[in-house]
């Protein structure tokens, strides 16, 4: 949302006529990085500039001294350094393109920023992960410690070690289920709580975004449930009946 912000001001060269910068602005709306285009004439940018000032400086001067401008917003994945280089040399080449302007130091700031905020949220989702998945396991091992004798029991009468495996498997998948929709729950409601604050989520992308992040925590809630009921019950399905007094 941030970096979707950041845009260019092309400045028009004098005398382009009407139909030259409507095909310039077709072409900038076309192009797979630009997301939206808005043409500013010489009127009202003076009034634009006349807001942020407060006073008329054309009734100073006695004449407008702006130029006619075209103001383009790019996709965020077309917003890091050295990708604005290169737009800001492929702009220029355009013929109605007389200067292009844009805050290089601002987007210096916003992605060192986006960066630091990226790494700390990784390193906090990678340490919560891990903790989830030791919390998972040794539940799960927990469950099953305490059935080994009947694991052990139908090992006796001849059970195969897939149809002792089978309802463990079972349980666990649909617990992880059942935690994975909870989790969603608490996300869905922390998203609605802070609607206010995370501006731009309701945009069709970020919505994309927030259904993967919900599909991903039902696979890993299955996954992580499946892989550690399986190493459990593989286990004791190894140990002799004396070792399981340990």
């Amino acid at each position: 949302y941030v970096r979707e912000k950041i845009g260019f001001t092309l400045v028009l060269r004098e005398n382009v006529k009407p139909g030259d910068i409507k095909k310039l602005q077709e072409k900038l709306s076309d192009s797979k990085f630009v997301k939206s285009t808005r043409y500013v004439d010489k009127e009202t940018a003076s009034k634009e500039l006349t807001q942020q000032l407060g006073e008329d400086f054309s009734g100073f001067l006695g004449y407008n001294p702006l130029f006619e401008s075209i103001e383009v917003k790019l996709y965020a994945s077309y917003t890091k350094t050295d990708s604005l280089e290169i737009l800001e040399k492929k702009f220029l080449t355009y013929p109605q393109v007389k200067e292009v302007f844009y805050q290089k130091d601002l987007v210096q700031v916003i992605n060192q920023n986006i960066r630091k905020i990226s790494l700390f949220v990784l390193i906090i989702s990678a340490l919560l992960t891990i903790i989830f998945i030791a919390l998972i396991n040794n539940t799960i091992r927990i469950s099953v410690y305490s059935t080994r004798f009947t694991i052990n029991t139908m090992q006796m009468v001849g059970a195969s070690n897939a149809f002792i495996r089978r309802p463990f498997i079972k349980k666990s998948l649909l617990l992880g289920f059942y935690g994975a929709v909870i989790a969603n729950l608490i996300l869905t409601g922390g998203i609605f709580a802070f609607r206010d604050e995370l501006v731009g989520l309701e945009t069709p992308e970020s919505m994309q975004n927030i259904g993967l992040v919900f599909l991903i925590v039902i696979v890993l809630g299955q996954l992580f449930s499946w892989v550690s009921t399986l190493f459990a019950v593989n286990k004791f399905l190894r140990m002799k009946f004396d070792e399981m007094f340990y």
